[in-house]
């Protein structure tokens, strides 16, 4: 019990003292003189003072606290600092008498005074959002000052201390003798009791030392590594420092981490893992630990309104207040068996699971071979388009299974598709924990164990001491309470005899708990230790298989050359997709806003019956003679402008660029070709040649042929010359490479750029550019090609194509991407002149270009981009999110600018908005943090600086609002 000096303790305002007047202390007692500027306390008064040449905190705290127990604090820092691999640690000044602690009296109060140095860094409690790295990162920071301190000790540690986790119960109760508002004292009473009853018949094992016990958010210090991210590397505030459970300093760590959980308690678990790799914990002591976790999240609500209370004007109080209340919330939501078992089984220490072969059948009238097992998973045949947006849509598919055989039954552990959310922030819970039975109303049910019957309304639980059945849909005769032996009956099947009935079932390890029907894909290990299948009570495997996402990974690169890449270092295995959205196989969905192949959106079945109807009566290629491409090639000449009449089908934008270098070579008699630097064209050898993108290739500066002239890319952002004005300063690079050939004696076979500055982001070429350069390379013989593969076919909304916003036509037009929606299809368009030049070379062949299903395909996807007036909804989406892109840039330094126009769009980070310093890691990190988020985003651009804004031109204003959101989100709470 807590003497009676602990609990007036807790009740002690801060020392009534000013700035003004710790500034005369500095310069008397410690010849110190500078800014002053009070810091944040709970019952201290702190002051950074800034000389000019260092910095220092002068911390006072009042004379009720025992010299002792400062002098301990002091020795603690000092021996932690002479570890070896420790963090910054801060370090007492002496006076300039000498001593380590001064005694002043200050307003006739007596006061003790101590100097220390001051730790550069940012605390992490304004970070709302924080890495699993740094969570792991602020575990292993508290393991290593547990460790320095093991060795240590002091007489100043052995005291009573309002904080000490062995003394929670008592000083909770006399804490709450503050808090007026009835119904959170009840919660915190309530919850306070059930932690304390837990931690009880461990508390012989929990081991004991000196331990800092208060290594929170506040009390840590970071700096920024590579990212921008912020990495805690210095602990502050020895306050607290005792002799106390050495757990307690890891549920101090963990609680304070719960208000950047954003409501996930399993948040913490990458601190607690990186704790006990460092430092192992007993099994009592990780079993101890979220009942100490709740502990410290109650005491800290208490101890706030009683502090606010006495000290109403105390800021630092007030604003932790909201954090201090959120983190008794989450600590709060979850049974204190869930968390025990996440945190054992992070650790691996999790007990073997429940041996279902010990359990009878439930339903012994029921043949389990006559079972139809439905598949409601991502990739179910019995989901199409969005029919699995249906709430009822589960039930109906078991139903129609059910109608043709009998009897059908969910799997148990299916991701289910129908539980997904799109434009969700989070990861839904999809993850079955029970399985649903259509069955004959009136089959008898028996037990299959031993046990009591419970029932909450029409809710009936079998529970017994090592499991629980709970059981919905069964009509049960016996009374609340009745004792069952396993085989005897307990109900039939709720409905009326011929009809049809169903039956939910659900196991669960824990007595007291009703568990949710689904689990997020994160908790899964963990749920499905607490409810494992019920297959044992149909006695079928009604077992859903476990994605093998990790496995295939590992087959793709065993298999897959390595030069091509997957978006992110853990991809998510995604399977299916609709419109804007994609879905993987946990059943989470993903806001696509990189997809520029699937111009229409994903799933289309408008596409997907056309195609499928096309390979159904012919796939071949184009030499044969057949409806499809004459139709399409027709089609294709009429959306180009006047003179453009003659298309080539080709498989791909890169196959489309190499043609066209063919084409322009053929007609001019001669081989060099003028490109931009930083541009991307493709990856075929001609296509690769003109390609200048370090950000693609590495090496693509010095590997060009001689035949390749690469000039001064006309970015007007980050360029040699910016702005709208630059036109003649970059006209004037292409003409020096012109005049350059020239007088080398050799020809000009033409330029090659796209129309809108696409690998870099969007970028605008500089007004009247293309109409300057093409009269250049006109006037000297060359033809000029017009890259439309990423920034044409209506992607801009404003035009249709790229060169038409420089008002211009070129001689070459390439395209591909989304003019087939992800099937391979590309196509040249160009005059009859220039193709009928290559027939001197030879004919021309694609074996897939141009085959009925990539014509029909095409054709259809034209189709709909007229129908669904998807280029107007390009033009009119895109504007409103570039809007909304520019405010962010009004609040975030980090954002430099935003290119582009229509729905393709470049937002370009940088450190500096001088300097444009571009910020290439900060830019990774923020798409690592988006797809946690629920977005798909890649960066582009030769410093990988620029998010790469080109989703399906369906994408809804709702979900142009979601993305903005999301990384609103990203900027303001960090990545």
């Amino acid at each position: 019990m807590p003497d009676t000096a602990l609990l007036q303790r807790t009740e002690l305002p801060r020392p009534d003292v000013s700035e003004d007047q710790a500034a005369v202390v500095l310069k008397e007692h410690y010849g110190l003189e500078g800014t002053i500027k009070e810091l944040g306390s709970q019952q201290d008064r702190n002051f950074r003072i800034d000389t000019g040449e260092a910095r220092y905190v002068l911390k006072i705290c009042r004379s009720e606290y025992a010299t002792i127990e400062l002098a301990a604090q002091n020795a603690a820092m000092r021996h932690l600092a002479a570890q070896p691999d420790m963090a910054r640690i801060p370090q007492p000044v002496l006076a300039s008498g000498g001593e380590d602690i001064l005694f002043v009296t200050i307003n006739d109060e007596d006061y003790q005074v101590r100097l220390l140095t001051y730790l550069e860094g940012e605390p992490l409690t304004r970070r709302k959002y924080l890495a699993p790295s740094v969570v792991a990162e602020l575990g292993a920071l508290t393991a290593r000052v547990a460790q320095g301190l093991k060795d240590f000790s002091h007489p100043g540690l052995e005291r009573q201390l309002q904080w000490d986790l062995r003394r929670a119960g008592p000083v909770a109760l006399h804490l709450l003798k503050s808090v007026t508002d009835q119904e959170r004292r009840d919660r915190i009473a309530k919850a306070m009791v059930a932690a304390v009853k837990r931690i009880q018949p461990l508390a012989g094992k929990l081991r004991v030392q000196a331990i800092h016990h208060d290594i929170t958010d506040d009390n840590v210090v970071a700096r920024p590594d590579e990212t921008g991210r912020l990495m805690p590397d210095g602990v502050i505030d020895f306050g607290d420092v005792i002799t106390g459970w050495l757990i307690a300093d890891l549920a101090v760590t963990c609680t304070a981490l719960l208000h950047h959980a954003d409501g996930d308690p399993f948040f913490i678990l990458p601190a607690v893992r990186a704790f006990h790799s460092r430092n192992p914990l007993n099994e009592a002591e990780l079993k101890a630990l979220w009942p100490l976790i709740v502990a410290r999240a109650g005491i800290l609500v208490a101890s706030t309104e009683q502090q606010l209370a006495i000290d109403p004007d105390n800021e630092y109080v007030k604003g932790n207040a909201a954090h201090e209340r959120e983190m008794f919330e989450v600590a709060t939501s979850v049974p204190f068996t869930l968390m025990e078992t996440a945190i054992l089984d992070q650790v691996g220490q999790k007990a073997p699971p429940f041996d279902t072969g010990t359990l009878g059948r439930l339903l012994p009238d029921i043949d389990p071979e006559t079972i139809h097992l439905t598949d409601l998973s991502v990739t179910s045949r019995d989901l199409v388009e969005d029919n699995w947006s249906d709430p009822q849509i589960d039930w109906k598919v078991l139903a129609r299974a059910a109608a043709d055989t009998g009897v059908a039954s969910t799997a148990y552990g299916e991701y289910r598709l129908s539980y997904t959310r799109t434009l969700s922030e989070r990861s839904p819970a999809t993850f079955a924990l029970h399985i649903d039975i259509c069955l004959p109303a009136t089959t008898p049910a028996v037990a299959p164990f031993a046990g009591r019957i419970v029932k909450d309304g029409h809710h009936l639980i079998l529970s017994s001491e090592a499991i629980s059945l709970h059981l919905d849909g069964l009509d049960c005769p016996l009374d609340q309470g009745a004792e069952v032996e396993a085989g005897e009956p307990i109900g039939v099947v709720a409905g009326e005899s011929g009809a049809v009935g169903g039956l939910r079932l659900q196991l669960c390890r824990d007595a007291d708990l009703v568990p949710p029907l689904f689990a997020r894909p994160a908790h899964v290990s963990t749920w499905s230790w607490l409810c494992p299948s019920p297959s044992a009570l149909i006695g079928a495997d009604l077992d859903a298989p476990p994605p093998q996402s990790a496995a295939l990974l590992a087959r793709r690169r065993k298999s897959f050359a390595k030069p091509q890449k997957n978006y992110y270092a853990d991809p998510p295995q995604i399977e299916r997709g609709w419109k804007e959205h994609m879905f993987d196989v946990t059943g989470r969905s993903y806001l696509d806003m990189v997809n520029n192949v699937t111009i229409l959106g994903h799933g289309h079945p408008k596409l997907a019956r056309a195609a499928g109807r096309q390979w159904s009566l012919l796939n071949t290629n184009s030499r044969f003679h057949y409806a499809a491409v004459a139709e399409f090639s027709d089609r294709l000449a009429s959306l180009a402008p006047e003179g453009l009449d003659t298309v080539f089908l080709v498989n791909s934008g890169s196959e489309a660029v190499d043609l066209a270098l063919r084409l322009a070579w053929a007609r001019s008699g001669a081989r060099n070709i003028v490109s931009l630097l930083e541009a991307y064209h493709g990856w075929t050898v001609a296509s690769d040649a003109v390609s200048t993108s370090i950000a693609d290739n590495p090496r693509a500066l010095e590997t060009r042929p001689g035949w390749v002239h690469p000039v001064t890319a006309p970015n007007t952002y980050r360029g040699p010359f910016r702005g709208p004005a630059s036109t003649a300063d970059y006209v004037a690079s292409v003409a020096k490479a012109l005049d350059e050939i020239e007088q080398a004696g050799e020809g000009l076979a033409g330029f090659i750029c796209e129309s809108v500055y696409g690998n870099a982001g969007g970028i605008p070429l500089p007004p009247g550019y293309l109409a300057e350069v093409y009269g250049m390379v006109r006037a000297r013989g060359g033809v000029c090609i017009a890259d439309e593969v990423q920034v044409g076919y209506g992607r801009l909304g404003h035009h249709f194509w790229g060169f038409d916003q420089q008002g211009v036509v070129p001689d070459i037009i390439t395209i591909a991407k989304g003019m087939g929606n992800g099937q391979p299809l590309g196509a040249v368009i160009t005059s009859r002149e220039i193709a009928d030049a290559l027939e001197n070379e030879g004919y021309f062949f694609s074996s897939a270009g141009g085959s009925p299903v990539s014509c029909v395909v095409g054709m259809t996807v034209l189709d709909i981009m007229r129908d669904e007036a998807l280029q107007e909804n390009a033009r009119d989406t895109g504007d409103y999110l570039k809007s909304r892109l520019e405010a962010l840039g009004q609040r975030f330094p980090l954002v430099g600018a935003v290119h582009g126009m229509g729905l393709y769009l470049g937002l370009e980070f940088v450190r500096d908005r001088e300097t444009l310093e571009p910020a290439t890691e900060e830019t990774a990190g923020i798409c690592d943090r988006l797809l946690d988020l629920g977005v798909i985003m890649q960066p582009t651009g030769d410093h990988l600086n620029v998010l790469k804004i080109k989703p399906p031109l369906c994408l809804s204003r709702e979900s142009a609002d979601f993305f903005a959101e999301m990384l609103e989100k990203v900027l303001a709470d960090g990545w």
